[in-house]
């Protein structure tokens, strides 16, 4: 694909959310309907570009955490290191085409394992809407095609962290919280 007659640089081949049968094994109910094809008037659902740091995406971050002063040095970087090992970094986009801003973004990162005989395991992060777009299904939208996503690139599970209020949210796409199971974390930078 190309915009102004420039080829994009995707992270990821767009292919593989073509290919999710979306229609027939999504988690949640849309009303109205939207879809990865279809993800609401004006608005495009993509593997994040490296021409994207030109459209907001580090600036959407900050809706999430802390992102910092990145160079588009910085950020070409990164995004080669990630577009280099290929199946295991899959960030999607939602652009406003009429802004040519991104306004929702999530990441499935899929690590190696060599446990149940070399499997692979999915791991949900970073999902975030712009606050102007909440409401429009879109979060909920990221999250199914990448648990969906997930499944196509050969997880054996799925897994995210979110906050205890957003229990309810993801439980609607079978995400449960594991008996006896508890997240641990170690930080080496102030929150």
């Amino acid at each position: 694909m190309s915009t102004n007659g420039v080829e994009e640089v995707y992270l990821f081949d767009p292919q593989l959310l073509e290919e999710l049968e979306f229609d027939d094994q999504k988690c949640a109910a849309y009303r109205p309907d939207i879809s990865p094809t279809h993800p609401g008037e004006g608005l495009s659902l993509r593997p994040l570009c490296i021409s994207d740091f030109d459209k907001g995406y580090l600036s959407l971050l900050t809706h999430l955490t802390k992102v910092g002063d990145i160079s588009r040095e910085q950020f070409e970087e990164r995004f080669n290191l990630m577009k280099a090992q290929p199946g295991l970094y899959h960030t999607v986009v939602i652009e406003d085409m009429t802004t040519n801003q991104i306004i929702g973004s999530a990441t499935l990162v899929k690590e190696m394992h060599f446990i149940r005989q070399c499997a692979s395991r999915g791991r949900i992060e970073d999902v975030v809407v712009n606050g102007s777009y909440q409401g429009k299904q879109l979060g909920k939208l990221l999250v199914d095609v990448l648990t969906l996503l997930s499944r196509r690139v050969g997880c054996y599970k799925v897994s995210l962290e979110c906050l205890d209020k957003m229990v309810p949210f993801y439980s609607k796409f079978g995400y449960v919280k594991e008996e006896g199971q508890n997240y641990m974390c170690r930080r080496y930078v102030p929150k």
